[in-house]
């Protein structure tokens, strides 16, 4: 299967992704599977290490995941009712009209062009549901240290961003999506983390990482100063909330 085409900015450190990244909230997937004509199949698109998928299996009789890097589907959680595929966005191998429910999880920035939705169309029941979310470089945890986190993804990783996570930045407004749109769910993910624990996420950022090719270093030192005195006590665990932002549509 070909992976020259897909912007890959997670495979180099699955494990550590899979680690570090949130669990997204049952009622999420509440939400959206009550927008769905049925529940025989769902397509969790660029799944990743399986995340949405695995939640996805308490609603739906099959689950489909697809995702074009090998490295992340080998991190992914085994599940009876969940097929785990190498596969491109544009080209799942899923049967024509038989999926109820897709799903994109933090990543339909990265490919949301004609190709895919076309790929949507093609496999989707009619009246069946898409549903993407992500959250930027942003959190809520304290005035502090939200402060220091914006201030360190502008100011020091600003030049690296990849060009699809703008579409992040600014919470899927400017992203295209040609169908008929439905009201989002509201909630956020939330974690109890410490220190090490944001640190690790924000290591995982597309950002961060071409940061460290282009420049040959990790701005280590630059993210200690700006959220070490923000938090205070580095071993103190503290509420994380990840604001989710959404696109949802109804196939017809």
């Amino acid at each position: 299967m070909g992976r020259s085409k897909f912007s890959d900015h997670f495979s180099h450190d699955s494990a550590e992704y899979r680690r570090a990244r949130p669990e997204y909230p049952n009622t999420l997937f509440e939400q959206l599977v009550a927008l769905a004509p049925g529940r025989d199949l769902a397509w969790d698109c660029a799944t990743g290490n399986g995340q949405a998928a695995v939640a996805l299996t308490a609603f739906f009789d099959r689950v489909v995941a697809t995702d074009a890097s090998p490295e992340q589907l080998s991190q992914a959680t085994p599940h009876e009712r969940i097929t785990y595929r190498e596969a491109m966005a544009h080209d799942s191998g899923i049967e024509a009209g038989t999926v109820d429910l897709v799903t994109v999880a933090a990543a339909l920035h990265w490919f949301a062009e004609e190709p895919f939705f076309e790929e949507v169309r093609r496999v989707a029941k009619p009246g069946a549901v898409l549903a993407a979310w992500s959250y930027g470089a942003r959190v809520q945890v304290t005035p502090k240290v939200d402060e220091a986190v914006i201030r360190f993804a502008a100011d020091v990783l600003g030049p690296y961003w990849p060009p699809g996570f703008y579409h992040n930045l600014q919470q899927y407004r400017s992203l295209p999506f040609p169908f008929e749109a439905l009201d989002a769910p509201s909630v956020d993910a939330v974690v109890e983390w410490s220190l090490d624990d944001l640190v690790a996420n924000i290591k995982t950022w597309s950002g961060y990482r071409l940061y460290v090719e282009a420049e040959g270093r990790a701005p280590a030192e630059e993210l200690d100063a700006a959220l070490r005195p923000a938090w205070g006590d580095p071993n103190e665990r503290r509420t994380v909330r990840w604001p989710l932002h959404f696109k949802v549509g109804r196939i017809r």
